[in-house]
């Protein structure tokens, strides 16, 4: 299932029915596990673990050199790709500087996308084309970013939220919102991915309700509402380092 002209390093780690076309290269620290299927023109280097059924494209480099200005050569971070990932064209997803790179399960990762060192992507997340995220960017599950958004170091994208295209995320965005614009502003809660996740509408309504009452009294007036999901946005906003989109 290799093509011969691929390049794969003897000691790195093929699973079952692993599939390498054509001129693609896999480095020596690689492991690629059962079923997956990698195109042609491949580069795939550094410390990485690619998992099972994934399917990547051709053009794409994975685990390669970060850019970042301190990154030390002799320290060598690692990229950790899960299992049924979909990664599209001229994708590139750099290894960490020292700790890892992380896209977790069942993840669409569209064309020409780019993931900085340090990322760490749940499951179930779309980037849409054209997509950039800096350096230590959190993505939870089930989020959607639309196409040619940017988002800046260390900012944290809640689950099932939705950023809308050509949108700069410089900021945190909490669960279960939509955010859009240069610079992006909330604009109501993702109905549409709650629904589609079957969330149960007593949630949605708590959120609805939620998202009147900031708009108008700012969020501690939300704190009065007992239901688990706006708890959860509460938590988030709480813990958040580099602030919340505003508004």
């Amino acid at each position: 299932m290799i093509h011969p002209t691929a390049l794969v390093h003897p000691k790195a780690k093929m699973g079952k029915n692993v599939t390498i076309g054509p001129y693609s290269v896999i480095g020596q620290d690689v492991q690629i596990a059962d079923d997956t299927k990698i195109a042609s023109h491949v580069i795939i280097d550094g410390h990485t673990y690619i998992g099972k059924k994934n399917q990547i494209m051709c053009f794409c480099t994975i685990g390669v050199v970060p850019q970042d200005l301190k990154y030390e050569e002799n320290v060598q971070g690692l990229t950790y790709i899960g299992n049924g990932n979909f990664i599209r064209e001229y994708v590139s997803i750099h290894r960490a500087t020292k700790g890892v790179t992380y896209i977790g399960d069942e993840n669409l990762i569209m064309a020409y996308v780019h993931v900085a060192h340090d990322c760490q992507i749940g499951n179930q997340v779309i980037l849409v084309n054209g997509v950039n995220l800096a350096g230590h960017v959190r993505v939870g599950s089930c989020c959607v970013v639309g196409g040619l958004s940017g988002v800046h170091q260390y900012v944290q994208i809640g689950r099932l939220s939705m950023v809308a295209g050509m949108s700069r995320i410089d900021r945190d965005v909490p669960p279960y919102m939509i955010v859009e614009g240069n610079p992006a502003r909330m604009r109501g809660i993702n109905l549409v991915g709650l629904k589609r996740r079957k969330i149960a509408q007593w949630h949605i309504s708590a959120l609805k309700k939620m998202w009147m009452m900031m708009k108008s009294k700012g969020w501690q007036a939300t704190m009065e509402i007992e239901d688990e999901y706006v708890k959860q946005i509460e938590e988030f906003v709480r813990k958040s380092d580099r602030g919340i989109i505003e508004v």
